[in-house]
C-alpha cells in the first residue's frame, strides 16, 4: 500500500500541494465548462462515427445481396423472355429468391420521378425481375448465361449505386473521427491556457515555495492534479448530458434512415464512460507540459 501511495503521489501529487492552485476563479469554470462542452460534442461525433459505420455496412450488405434483371423486348415477346429468365434463375446456384415485378409495382417505382399521371401503358418499359442472392452467386457466370440464352436480359448488380453510397458513409465516419481529434486538440489548448493563467497568477506563491525548498516537480504535480480532476469532472457532466440527448433521438427506422439511426447500440454505450477518462488524460498531459514550460521561465 505504501508503494502504491508513493506511486500515486509521484503521478498526481498530494492534496496539500493543491493549495498552490487557486480553488476558485475563472480557471475553474473555464476548465470545467470547456471539458464539459467538448465531451458533449464528442458524444455526438462518436455517435456519428458509429452510426455511419453501421450505415455503410447495412447499405453494402443489402445492395450486395439484391440485384435486378432488366428484360427489354417487344410487348408480344416480353412474357416469354421473362419466363425464360425465371427458368434460368431457378437452376442458378446462389439465388435465394427471384420474382418479376408487375406493372403496378413498376409504376410505383417511377411515380416519384415521372409523376402519377404519366400514361405508362403507352411507354415501352422494360420488364424488371428482382433477384436476391445468398452471397454465393456467380454474377459473371449468370450474366454470360443470360447474354447467351436471353439476349434482351441485362443483369445489374447495383455496383454503380452501392459504391458511391458506401464511400459517402465511410467519408462521414472519417469526418466523425476527425471531429473527435479536433475536440481533443481544442480541449488540450484550453486546458493549457487555463493552467498557464493559474501559474502566472500564483507566481509569487511559487517563488516562496522555491525559497523554502519546493522543487518544480512538486508544483507541477499540484497543478496537474487539480486541472486533471477539473477536466474529468466537466467531461463526466458533458458526456452524461450528451448521452441523454442521444438517448432521446428517434430510433432507427426499418428503411435504415441515417438521421433516425444516429445513436449508440448495445456495447456502444460503454464508450461513453471512456470520454471522461480520455479528457482527463488529455488534461493531464497538457497541464504537465504547460506547467514545466511555465516554471522554466520563472526566475
Amino acid at each position: 500500500m505504501r508503494r502504491l501511495q508513493a506511486l500515486l503521489d509521484a503521478m498526481w501529487g498530494d492534496r496539500q500541494a493543491d493549495r498552490v492552485v487557486p480553488p476558485t476563479g475563472h480557471t475553474v469554470w473555464l476548465t470545467v465548462l470547456t471539458s464539459g462542452a467538448m465531451a458533449f460534442l464528442a458524444v455526438f461525433a462518436l455517435a456519428l462515427s458509429l452510426a455511419t459505420g453501421r450505415l455503410a455496412e447495412r447499405w453494402g450488405d443489402s445492395l450486395a445481396q439484391a440485384s435486378t434483371i432488366r428484360v427489354s423486348a417487344p410487348a408480344e415477346q416480353a412474357d416469354a423472355q421473362v419466363e425464360a429468365v425465371m427458368a434460368i434463375l431457378v437452376t442458378t446456384p446462389g439465388i435465394a429468391d427471384a420474382r418479376a415485378l408487375d406493372p403496378a409495382e413498376q409504376a410505383a417505382l417511377l411515380e416519384p420521378w415521372l409523376g402519377p399521371d404519366l400514361p405508362l401503358d403507352t411507354i415501352p418499359l422494360p420488364r424488371l425481375i428482382e433477384v436476391t442472392s445468398d452471397g454465393s452467386l456467380d454474377a459473371e457466370g449468370l450474366r454470360l448465361r443470360l447474354t447467351a440464352e436471353v439476349p434482351g436480359a441485362v443483369y445489374d448488380d447495383h455496383t454503380r449505386w452501392r459504391e458511391p453510397l458506401v464511400a459517402a458513409a465511410d467519408r462521414l465516419r472519417a469526418l466523425g473521427w476527425t471531429a473527435l481529434a479536433l475536440i481533443a486538440g481544442t480541449l488540450a489548448a484550453m486546458v493549457t491556457l487555463a493552467a498557464q493563467s493559474a501559474l502566472a497568477a500564483n507566481r509569487q506563491v511559487i517563488r516562496v515555495l522555491r525559497l523554502v525548498g519546493a522543487r518544480d516537480v512538486y508544483v507541477a504535480r499540484a497543478f496537474t492534479r487539480r486541472f486533471t480532476l477539473r477536466a474529468a469532472l466537466g467531461a463526466t457532466l458533458g458526456a452524461a448530458s450528451g448521452g441523454l440527448a442521444v438517448a432521446f433521438l428517434p430510433a432507427a427506422d426499418a428503411a435504415g434512415g441515417f438521421l433516425t439511426g444516429l445513436g449508440f447500440q448495445g456495447a456502444g454505450w460503454l464508450l461513453l464512460p471512456l470520454i471522461p477518462i480520455f479528457a482527463g488524460g488529455v488534461a493531464f498531459l497538457a497541464t504537465r507540459s504547460a506547467a514545466f514550460r511555465a516554471l522554466a521561465r520563472f526566475e
